[in-house]
């Protein structure tokens, strides 16, 4: 493959919404994308059309490649084909609630896809750089507020998987010297998020009962706390860690805390409705381990990435309602209110 003389990254999990995000990001600060897509049946491009759409010219900045996290061959013809200057993994089985159900997939893909990423950057060329996106569900059941130093101790097998990840590539970087970097994100929202997610699934629901197309929305634990912040400024952290003199682990949040409960009355409030009115609970969207409060405390990002959260979770949840409510007034689709819902 013929190489330009921009930066080129990597991007596992590009069709995701942290992908989409990040992709756009990179564009705009002139590198050559490359994304990595898994082959389905249905087109899982959506959040990406937007930019594969509007490329120009015989060198298009984006270009996609089919492949999967469990096939290490691939990833390493990729990598040597491509020789990105970083690679950033975002590709997981990311729904905490379905890791129960599928504890292998999740663990073979979330886990040992990153050590097959990491083994073929030290072999084909060390001098990448590379983010791992690990996650707030590694602390599970450690104590807020959470950090850099705070104990993992995961309820999930997501948690455990992503813990895995977390310290072979730690191993990598200080085994192999590679510019390994950990970023410790906490949930982190907007309107591209799936759907079975809580947050999205919230704001969905309350635009089809403004609407008049849905009447009940029903849930699970409402009283666990989380830290939400806005997507769009999280993978600018990500960016900001590889660009970085040395490579480190960092925790990106914005140390605020909010229930689920919360996050339903911001949400259909926003709306001129009462959630107690349309919300019932059902078991099957409890975890079999629950994680009751994630806190981060993100000092290190704040002092040493210069890194700043600016969306809080109280205008987050009005950006995803409203953003729900426009798009069900252009494209009238109904919503099918899924089995799961992660927080």
């Amino acid at each position: 493959m013929e190489k330009s003389n921009s930066k080129r990254a990597l991007v596992t999990g590009i069709t995701g919404q942290d992908g989409s995000y990040l992709a756009e990001l990179l564009l705009s600060k002139g590198y050559e994308v490359h994304g990595l897509v898994r082959r389905s049946s249905l087109p899982n491009t959506g959040r990406i059309d937007h930019l594969v759409q509007h490329l120009e010219g015989d060198s298009p900045s984006l270009t996609l490649h089919y492949g999967d996290l469990s096939d290490s061959a691939r990833l390493f013809s990729l990598i040597d084909s491509i020789h990105p200057h970083e690679v950033y993994n975002l590709a997981a089985q990311s729904h905490v609630r379905v890791s129960f159900d599928e504890p292998e997939h999740t663990g073979n893909t979330t886990g040992l896809g990153t050590i097959r990423l990491l083994d073929a950057i030290r072999e084909i060329d060390s001098s990448i750089r590379f983010y791992q996106a690990s996650s707030s569900e590694m602390f599970g059941a450690s104590p807020p507020p959470q950090d850099e130093k705070t104990p993992f101790y995961p309820r999930s097998p997501y948690g455990a998987a992503k813990v895995y990840s977390h310290w072979v590539t730690k191993n990598y970087r200080e085994s192999y010297d590679l510019f390994a970097t950990n970023g410790i994100l906490f949930n982190h929202e907007s309107p591209r998020r799936g759907e079975t997610f809580v947050t999205r699934k919230i704001t969905l629901a309350v635009a089809r009962i403004a609407a008049g197309l849905q009447d009940k929305l029903t849930m699970g634990n409402l009283d666990a706390i989380r830290d939400w912040g806005y997507a769009p400024e999280y993978v600018e952290a990500m960016w900001l860690m590889l660009q970085s003199d040395t490579p480190d682990d960092f925790v990106v949040a914005t140390g605020t805390d909010y229930s689920v409960k919360d996050f339903l009355e911001l949400s259909f409030s926003h709306a001129g409705l009462e959630w107690q009115k349309y919300v019932e609970f059902d078991e099957r969207f409890l975890r079999p381990a629950e994680v009751d409060v994630l806190i981060g405390d993100s000092t290190k990002a704040r002092e040493a990435l210069k890194w700043e959260p600016q969306v809080m979770t109280p205008e987050l949840a009005k950006i995803m309602v409203d953003a729900d409510t426009e798009a069900l007034k252009v494209s009238g689709t109904p919503w099918i209110d899924r089995p799961y819902a992660a927080v």
